[in-house]
């Protein structure tokens, strides 16, 4: 159960309703505080609908986020997302092959994205090696958009985690196909 309360467009001053648009659980949480949820959005719309990062990579990136740490709204929420820009089944077998350090058929390049992300993860920082392969193929403004992309997505994921953020059943629909280990 949510540590705050998921408001409705009838409990938010009229100048915030634009935020409730998408009616997730996490924007309604996240419009207790307005102007934090407004600056939220910002980045985050930017990141989806802005970034000239590839947009199945930028998914790719996300949903490696969402898988390491756990985060079932994440990666639920991005599987749906990320089937709309690209992403197919076979990339989520191989981000999770990727993940146990199988083999798998996705291209270097997503492989590497991948990789990145899990540094990120675990580590902080994306290492010189991954970064530098990564580099050979995206311009300096993808790579900025890249490294932001998973650090956004790394907040994301423990502002879910605190605030006991729960899953609409509708996405918890894709568990039934991608179960994650130690989620119900």
């Amino acid at each position: 159960m949510a540590r705050l309360p998921y408001l409705e467009a009838d409990q938010v001053a009229p100048e915030y309703r634009d935020m409730l648009k998408r009616n997730t659980n996490l924007h309604k949480l996240l419009v207790n505080s307005p102007e934090m949820a407004r600056a939220f959005s910002g980045l985050g719309g930017y990141i989806r609908h802005r970034s000239k990062l590839d947009s199945r990579l930028r998914e790719l990136a996300i949903l490696q986020v969402g898988w390491l740490e756990k985060s079932e709204y994440e990666f639920t929420h991005h599987v749906k997302i990320g089937k709309e820009f690209g992403v197919t089944d076979d990339d989520i077998s191989g981000l999770m092959a990727e993940t146990e350090g199988k083999p798998s058929k996705l291209e270097p390049l997503a492989k590497a994205v991948l990789r990145g992300a899990r540094e990120m993860v675990r580590e902080l920082a994306m290492s010189d090696r991954t970064f530098d392969e990564i580099k050979q193929q995206l311009s300096d403004e993808h790579m900025v958009d890249l490294v932001l992309t998973i650090a956004f997505y790394c907040g994301v994921v423990r502002v879910l985690a605190t605030m006991k953020m729960d899953n609409e059943p509708t996405y918890k629909e894709v568990l039934a196909q991608y179960p994650m280990a130690g989620v119900n």
